[in-house]
């Protein structure tokens, strides 16, 4: 399945759909898929193949429950009560699993609070890790790591992975090779969150003037750290260029552009700095500090994070879309 239309439909299922006087109005879906089964005849000392349908199915909200976040969190607590963990015939249903797992990832935005979400991450692992084989335990890691923390995920999200790692450190399942990996992964995700002040550093412009990124003092800054010679940078170079919020809110002096690159090849960042706007700020490392010290977590390039006046963290690694949509509800 293409992830696009894993995100849409499950969006399109649970709320499109579902929204009735500022209600959500969620029901149960099922999502039939036929596996086959083998199975004694009756009467016979023979066997017969039977299909069994497996299916998903969501938990009905109560209607006592009348608010978004009250029936979300019902939801985050009760989406998984129907499914059988026990049947591993499931992790190859991507159809019916990883469509449900979708759909309940457009969920949890809606919830209460980061404590509605992390009970209902832990307790959906809890469930999976008791599945004897493993195979139900390492399918939800995958799927977590998948849409929460693949960089190229639309979904992606490190508060909402934070829990699963947090969870992997603590199991019985996994070897200490994988709970170091995630140890270092979890520090990663702990930089920069979304309400803490972002790490200080200095760039250097192309004329050689040095500044400090808790210097600016536009209502808000967008940070792009980037490699000049990156396809996916040059993508998002263009798409901020021709966002017509943006370029408002930069033109009238509201929002700060800094591109950054960490990287030690100045002669790449040289040849290509006339491609980048000239009332942009467009600094480099001279020193290489940032990435040495590894204040930022720079697991991928391009990375976009959005700041207040205070340099306090709105957004963090986040993609283009939400990134406009983000400003475009903030300023207009």
């Amino acid at each position: 399945m293409q992830l696009k239309h894993q995100i849409q439909t499950g969006l399109r299922m649970l709320f499109a759909g579902c929204m009735t006087g500022g209600m959500l109005m969620c029901h149960s879906m099922n999502r039939p898929a036929e596996t086959t089964e083998t199975k004694g005849a009756e009467g016979t000392g023979g066997t017969i193949a039977m299909p069994k349908l497996r299916t998903f199915t969501m938990p009905s909200v109560p209607a006592s429950i009348a608010t978004v976040s009250g029936r979300a969190d019902y939801l985050a607590a009760h989406y998984w009560d129907h499914f059988d963990f026990t049947d591993t015939v499931y992790v190859h249903l991507p159809e019916v699993t990883e469509q449900a797992f979708v759909d309940y990832l457009s969920i949890l935005p809606y919830a209460s609070g980061p404590a509605v979400t992390a009970q209902s991450v832990g307790q959906l692992l809890a469930e999976a890790e008791q599945e004897a084989s493993g195979r139900m335990y390492g399918f939800f890691l995958e799927m977590f790591d998948k849409y929460l923390h693949d960089p190229n995920s639309p979904l992606r999200d490190d508060e909402l992975y934070i829990p699963v790692a947090r969870y992997l450190i603590a199991d019985t399942r996994s070897g200490e090779t994988e709970k170091r990996r995630m140890r270092y992964t979890l520090e990663g995700l702990l930089k920069n969150r979304p309400g803490t002040v972002a790490a200080n550093f200095t760039y250097v412009l192309p004329d050689g003037r040095q500044r400090r990124l808790h210097d600016l003092k536009a209502d808000c800054t967008l940070l792009m750290f980037y490699n000049p010679d990156c396809h996916a940078c040059g993508e998002i170079i263009a798409s901020i260029r021709q966002s017509s919020v943006i370029g408002k809110l930069h033109a009238d002096g509201t929002l700060a552009i800094l591109l950054f690159y960490p990287d030690e090849d100045l002669e790449i960042w040289k040849a290509h700095r006339d491609d980048i706007p000239g009332d942009w700020l467009n600094g480099y490392d001279r020193h290489g500090k940032v990435k040495s010290s590894e204040i930022y977590d720079l697991r991928a390039i391009p990375s976009l994070y959005l700041l207040d006046r205070d340099k306090t963290v709105l957004l963090k690694d986040v993609n283009f879309d939400r990134l406009e949509e983000f400003l475009t509800k903030k300023f207009q």
